[in-house]
């Protein structure tokens, strides 16, 4: 015991390493350090750092496990390794998106060190995009470039991914590494614009967008461009679209040359490989001698398509012109829509948007889902309502009776992202029809009307009844007035007739002087109903009589004395 405390002074003193105890058998070893992984397309490397050790003859062996395994592996191409890295690459991975275990530890002999564990990983996510192989083909003022996709024919790290890819290149003069350019290719391609008889110079990496990985650079690759080719390429290559048909044109300097097109879907450009074969006719431009021809729009199936055209003169051709990418829901021409209007109820405007027609009077066939853009105004304003509906017909509502209003409309395609429409239709008037309140005025107008009219009527008749009986009288009272004044003494002081008597009275009032009055009596009829009509008036008569024949009486003893 003292002699192991001795021992064990002595190493800390002159500054030997502490030794782990061996796993087995009597030697002690470290454990590696530093585990990491290194994965480059389908080449998967482990590394580690070693400990400073003083024995000799170390080798280094690693295993690994998956999900699915219940004890750990021995890890291919990683046993018994005298280097501080091993390339398990041929490990047969079924899914390069699940965690993988590893771990290392130190041998010599029969004696091993404690298993150092690397971080557990997943291989897509540790996973670099490596160098690319790249082969070129010169042209006079091309290249045509061919990139193998990362990874090998058999890839599993990219199976998934090969149509993804983006390509950056990197294409310089020889002469002057100033003059670099960078573009984006496909897999295949070509690179244009460029100067016969050159040095042109290259690199091409590859990148995923998602997720975001870039890759490494491919070696520099020079190629020289070909002499100036005696049949020169189509130029300026454009496709538009005019009623029911494309119109497919190029520039060309030279006469007495034919011409043919071509066309290939886009997608193939995605595809690693050759597709020449994919290359289809187009119709109607074969041999054509103008630097245009026109095609049915049925020709091409819908999608991104690519064009190209070649010149030929007697045996001679030319290269292909460069391709022209063409999207027929860009170039498909979006007529504007027919609309009508008219009023319905009392207060609304109805719009119906039709589609536009032919000149055969038949429906235009729009291939793909519009949107409609209506603009409805007043007539006599300049403030415009918007509306934007997939239907074909939009009411307005609460509007002003007895009013014009204008509306308009246009068709846009429902993906905005081409931001394809049509222009505005012609634009359509209506007038609103009277409305409630317009009646209920109406009505209240013709009351009104037929109330005056009676009034003035009335008062019409009033004045000329006073007219009539101010200048033009009657002889004889109205019946209700004589029936009024019936009676004798009232009659008497309205009226006068032509038949009456006279009596001759004298009043005394003194003894010298006698005044005779005349006294007008009514005539002897009169005097006969009033007896008989009534009996007081009779009574009145007789006191009437008696006075007079006493007054009689003493007029005559008068004139006696």
């Amino acid at each position: 015991m003292l002699a192991l405390l001795g021992a064990t002074t002595l190493m800390l003193v002159t500054g030997a390493p502490w030794v782990l105890p061996a796993a087995s058998g009597g030697t002690n070893l470290k454990s590696p350090e530093n585990g990491r992984v290194c994965i480059i397309d389908d080449n998967f490397i482990l590394q580690w750092n070693s400990s400073r050790e003083s024995v000799r003859n170390v080798t280094f062996s690693a295993e690994y496990k998956i999900p699915g395994m219940d004890n750990w592996k021995k890890l291919p191409g990683c046993q018994h390794i005298t280097s501080t890295e091993c390339n398990f690459s041929s490990v047969k991975l079924k899914n390069v998106y699940e965690k993988i275990e590893l771990r290392i530890r130190a041998e010599k002999g029969n004696s091993t060190s404690q298993w150092h564990e690397v971080k557990p990983f997943i291989p897509f996510q540790e996973a670099q995009i490596g160098p690319l192989d790249v082969h070129l083909e010169a042209e006079d003022k091309a290249i045509v470039i061919n990139v193998s996709p990362p990874g090998t024919k058999d890839s599993i790290m990219w199976a998934m991914d090969h149509s993804s890819f983006i390509y950056s290149l990197v294409i310089w003069k020889n002469s002057s590494r100033l003059e670099e350019r960078t573009e984006t290719v496909y897999s295949r391609d070509k690179i244009y614009n460029l100067s016969p008889e050159t040095t042109y110079c290259l690199k091409v990496k590859a990148e995923l967008r998602s997720p975001r990985r870039v890759g490494f650079y491919s070696p520099v690759y020079c190629i020289n461009t070909t002499e100036k080719h005696k049949v020169p390429s189509p130029e300026n290559i454009r496709i538009d679209a005019k009623n029911q048909v494309y119109v497919l044109q190029w520039d060309y300097a030279r006469e007495n040359t034919t011409f043919r097109a071509q066309w290939s879907h886009e997608f193939l450009k995605r595809i690693p490989g050759s597709h020449s074969d994919k290359w289809k006719q187009i119709p109607n431009c074969e041999d054509v001698k103008t630097t245009r021809c026109v095609i049915p729009q049925n020709a091409f199936p819908e999608g991104i398509h690519r064009i190209r055209v070649q010149a030929s003169n007697g045996n001679s051709t030319s290269f292909w012109s460069e391709e022209k990418i063409f999207n027929t829901e860009m170039k498909t021409v979006i007529f504007p829509p027919v609309i009508s209007m008219k009023s319905v109820n009392d207060d609304s405007l109805h719009v119906s948007i039709g589609a536009p027609k032919e000149s055969e009077n038949k429906s235009v066939n729009q291939p793909y889902p519009l949107i409609y853009e209506v603009i409805f105004w007043e007539n006599t304003s300049n403030a415009e309502r918007k509306v934007v509906e997939k239907r074909t017909d939009v009411t307005f509502p609460n509007l002003k009776p007895l009013t014009v209003y204008c509306v308009k409309a246009r068709a846009f395609t429902e993906n905005g992202k081409w931001n394809k429409s049509s222009v505005f239709s012609a634009t359509v008037c209506e007038k609103t029809k009277p409305g409630n309140t317009s009646k209920t005025w109406l009505i209240a107008g013709i009351c009104t009307a037929l109330f005056s009219i009676i009034v003035i009527i009335y008062v019409v008749k009033v004045l000329l009844r006073c007219i009539n009986y101010v200048f033009f009288p009657s002889s004889k009272p109205p019946s209700t007035v004589d029936e009024y004044f019936s009676e004798w003494p009232v009659r008497n002081l309205l009226l006068s007739t032509s038949e009456e008597q006279t009596e001759r009275c004298s009043i005394i009032e003194n003894a010298n002087t006698i005044t005779v009055i005349e006294e007008t009596n009514p005539i002897e009829d009169h005097k006969k109903y009033n007896s008989q009509t009534s009996q007081d008036s009779g009574n009145y008569s007789n006191e009437d009589e008696n006075s007079e024949s006493k007054i009689s009486e003493e007029l005559l003893e008068q004139e006696t004395v």
